[in-house]
């Protein structure tokens, strides 16, 4: 399988927002998002980073306020449809979206890619559907970014049908077996959004990525076990859990130091990665 890493746009904010003893300056946090092309399955993608529907979507309050507190950056070449152009795929060949969580920088692309069927943790999705307007903000979640017929094209992951981990993912014990051929295993992430999902591929060479989401915003978060500020914090769901999947992933990346970990807003990561031509 050929792996890609790739962001659709970026937004800023002080970095020490995101790490706790983190400079005040701000930083870029690229929307990544990851081409999978398989041999059996085709053209696939881990997220979707950024479209114009944010844009659309923030036009008015109180959902400006989203805008204003993560300002987006996004040209006409950053868009998932335009980028998978130069990969000669149209936005019908990609056959699944494996969704880690719903926050709006993840899913902004999903209504371009017609063909698609989403693969989520259930309750990543479950928890929103009965929102008022008026709470969506408190989840980064917006609506209009959603397709109409996500139920119809879903294939929610069946969280009966869990396999226990071989000590290759220690200290990750249980996972779901994405496609039912061993690719790509997704993890839960819990913590940073209801049922936010991580996930394990391996490339044609052999490397094994995992895409970890906002399980930490960046790698030096990951490796130093550092939380982001407290005022950050607020934004979490479950902040005990938070803690321990961050305490789960510096465990595994310190004991697994040949995986490539790839937080989804990691700077330094994505741009490391895609200079060294890991495919």
């Amino acid at each position: 399988m050929k792996i890609d890493i790739l962001h659709a746009g970026y937004c800023t904010s002080p970095e020490h927002l995101a790490i706790q003893g983190g400079r005040w300056r701000a930083i870029h946090f690229p929307a990544m998002f990851a081409l999978f092309r398989h041999p059996k399955y085709g053209a696939m993608l881990f997220d979707t980073g950024y479209s114009y529907r944010f844009f659309d979507e923030t036009k008015k309050f109180p959902k400006r306020f989203y805008r204003w507190m993560t300002p987006v950056h996004l040209k006409e070449e950053d868009l998932v449809v335009n980028q998978l152009a130069t990969f000669n795929l149209r936005p019908e060949d990609i056959s699944h979206v494996f969704i880690s969580h719903f926050h709006a920088d993840h899913v902004g692309s999903l209504c371009d890619l017609p063909k698609s069927r989403y693969v989520y943790l259930p309750h990543a999705y479950s928890h929103l559907r009965h929102l008022s307007p008026e709470e969506d903000m408190k989840h980064a979640f917006l609506r209009g970014q959603i397709p109409s017929d996500i139920d119809a094209r879903s294939q929610e992951v069946d969280l009966s049908r869990s396999i226990l981990l071989s000590e290759e993912y220690a200290p990750f014990k249980t996972g779901y077996d994405l496609l039912g051929d061993g690719s790509i295993i997704g993890v839960e992430l819990p913590g940073h959004a209801h049922g936010q999902m991580g996930i394990f591929a391996r490339n044609d060479d052999d490397k094994v990525f995992f895409f970890v989401a906002d399980a930490a915003w960046l790698k030096r978060s990951i490796v130093e076990n550092r939380p982001p500020h407290k005022i950050a914090n607020l934004l979490f769901p479950d902040l005990i859990a938070y803690r321990e999947t961050l305490g789960k992933l510096q465990t595994y990346t310190l004991t697994h130091p040949d995986t490539i970990v790839v937080p989804s807003h990691c700077d330094e990561t994505i741009s490391q990665v895609s200079a060294s031509g890991h495919k």
